[in-house]
């Protein structure tokens, strides 16, 4: 059995040695933001349970919890739409394979020097720290996402919010994941998909990194991959067989093939069922995202007894609530058909977000 030590400091270079240091050391590491209310802390001190922890003093105490495997690497909280954050085990392996094959795709002319300003308690942000322990890859730190490339970055990860509100122009590439990507993009721009099961991105610009299989099953998204995670902390990982082979890991998510290229739709739990229909809320929120006057949206389905979930709009908004509802039901009766016309509008002062920006649609 080996130690799982959290790492409870700030993004930067003391929390990049500590890293090393668990690696050589052959312990798995987990980190958290030292920004955490004590009651959140403690509720995720017990999911994570963790043998040892290092604050940013660098002083190290055992706190008792339990071990992990031989191998393991890392911890990873997923960061999903609902629920309680599952703890997904890394091996050491799974971590150096996401490290090489990303590291390769991303190459660009000369070295690569990435800007870290994702945080590493997500699996988009730790990933690229891994990248400098695990592939020797330089990074640069201390600097925003407008300074960065003239301090010298050549690389930088970003969320939607931050590519629509920051001028990455001057960047080499810029890895756009965490959700949907917008129509159309930058040339300098890879979009991504990957869960913190699969160590990171794992689909770029909807091709398959190498080494990693997709399979379509019921229209779930299957995968196979070296980066893919060992097991849950409290139970093992989920796998499914397809393609008359074992071990396929069900992400969750809907998915197509169109022109062999690979669309992600959007989490299956979360897809509305109206009138026998199916409607991906992402699709709307995607056609519904540059009214005027709409500052933030979400779309869910609600129960009806006629229609099994009614298309609701919940949305932040000065608008005439019936003027929103009727716009939004002719962009959708427009783009997709009547079935997609959103039945209710509901006016709301902010919608729950994750700290990654997620639209937190269980409390939804």
């Amino acid at each position: 059995m080996a130690n799982l030590v959290a790492l409870e400091m700030p993004i930067g270079e003391s929390l990049v040695d500590s890293m090393k240091t668990c690696a050589d050391n052959h312990e798995a590491f987990t980190i958290l933001d030292p920004r955490l209310s004590e009651t959140r802390r403690s509720e995720l001190l017990d999911i994570l349970r963790p043998t040892h922890l290092i604050d940013s003093s660098g002083r190290r105490r055992a706190l008792g919890g339990d071990p992990v495997e031989e191998g393991d690497g890392a911890v990873v909280l997923t960061s999903g739409s609902a629920g309680r954050p599952k703890a997904a085990v890394l091996t050491w392996q799974a971590l150096l394979s996401s490290a090489t094959l990303t590291t390769q795709a991303l190459t660009r002319d000369g070295e690569q020097r990435w800007l870290a300003v994702i945080p590493p308690t997500h699996i988009g942000g730790l990933a690229v720290l891994l990248r400098s322990v695990l592939a020797n890859v330089a990074l640069l730190f201390d600097a925003s996402i407008e300074t960065g490339a003239a301090l010298g970055a050549t690389h930088v990860s970003v969320v939607r919010t931050q590519l629509v509100r920051y001028d990455t122009s001057n960047y080499q590439c810029v890895l756009l994941g965490g959700g949907p990507p917008p129509p159309f993009v930058p040339d300098n721009v890879t979009t991504t998909w990957g869960m913190t099961e699969t160590g990171s991105g794992v689909l770029y610009d909807h091709r398959p990194l190498p080494g990693v299989e997709f399979t379509i099953v019921d229209g779930e998204l299957l995968i196979k991959s070296p980066t893919l995670f060992r097991a849950y902390r409290d139970r093992p990982r989920p796998e499914v067989s397809a393609n008359g082979s074992d071990g396929w890991f069900p992400t969750g998510d809907g998915a197509t093939f169109l022109d062999g290229a690979l669309h992600i739709q959007g989490r299956l739990a979360y897809v509305i069922t109206s009138g026998g229909e199916k409607i991906w809320p992402e699709d709307l929120e995607e056609l519904f995202r540059d009214i005027e006057g709409v500052d933030d949206l979400a779309v869910v389905g609600r129960d009806d007894a006629e229609w099994g979930q009614r298309v609701t709009v919940v949305a932040v908004s000065h608008r005439d609530q019936n003027e929103l509802l009727e716009l939004c039901r002719a962009l959708a009766r427009e783009r997709f058909g009547p079935w997609a016309q959103p039945k209710a509008i509901e006016l709301v002062s902010s919608i729950p977000r994750t700290s990654n920006g997620k639209i937190a649609r269980g409390l939804l």
